[in-house]
């Protein structure tokens, strides 16, 4: 897998529901910050470390993404969409949808997030023997409850329903998939991502790579101020 090629499977297909107003009308997607639509800050931070390949899963609201987003071309990218369908599957669900459109492999990211990470160094850190990476941040609860065991720079389990207080660190929102892995995902069946992600980790299929800055989301109304007031202050 090359950077280029490698598509960036962004999950945004969820309902925002706890940014109440903001999202009645409009996907968190298309949510203003610092003056221009999330996706347009989340597309440019990608393009910037040299991705070129998007993959959006997309179900509620999803006509209007697809009216704002387009092909990708006049943010520098290729932008295809695999819809979420009728029944919501899940985030692991959508991931095995959208396996027609990955070829070897892809990163995986949430729709809400913005990251301060190296892409090429995290493809690079992925051994040829593992099915998946998960970057991992040293939260010690900080942003959210910490749910990563990672020692001596071994991923040695995850788990977002039985955290333990070894765990110092947190899944950090980006994770690399070889194409094996996503096809472990029971097709058309309502799964979590977080349970495909324990297993690699249990079998010692999926590596861990450390960051050292912050994330941002606009999951929640003081997650979008956070993340705005980094926008602005990168744009500084």
């Amino acid at each position: 897998m090359d950077l280029a090629s490698t598509p960036v499977l962004i999950l945004a297909g969820g309902k925002a529901t706890r940014l109440g107003e903001i999202t009645k009308t409009i996907p968190k997607a298309l949510v203003p910050l610092a003056g221009k639509p999330f996706i347009d800050h989340q597309f440019a931070g990608l393009y910037a470390q040299g991705v070129r390949e998007i993959v959006m899963c997309v179900g509620h609201f999803a006509d209007q993404i697809r009216e704002h987003v387009g092909d990708g071309a006049r943010f520098g990218l290729r932008v295809r969409y695999s819809l979420d369908g009728s029944i919501p599957l899940g985030t692991g669900g959508a991931v095995r949808r959208a396996l027609p459109l990955i070829d070897d492999g892809c990163f995986v990211l949430y729709g809400d997030s913005l990251l301060d990470v190296n892409y090429a160094a995290v493809l690079a850190a992925l051994p040829p023997g593992a099915l998946g990476l998960m970057t991992v941040f040293r939260n010690e609860n900080s942003f959210d409850k910490s749910n990563v065991l990672f020692r001596n720079g071994r991923l040695l389990r995850y788990s977002k329903q039985d955290a333990t207080p070894e765990m110092r660190h947190i899944d950090y929102g980006l994770s690399l998939l070889r194409r094996s892995a996503i096809e472990r995902i029971p097709a058309g069946q309502p799964s979590d991502l977080a349970g495909l992600y324990s297993t690699l980790v249990g079998s010692g299929e999926m590596v861990g790579f450390e960051v050292t800055n912050r994330f941002y989301e606009i999951g929640s109304p003081a997650g979008l101020h956070e993340a705005e007031e980094f926008i602005l202050r990168r744009a500084a």
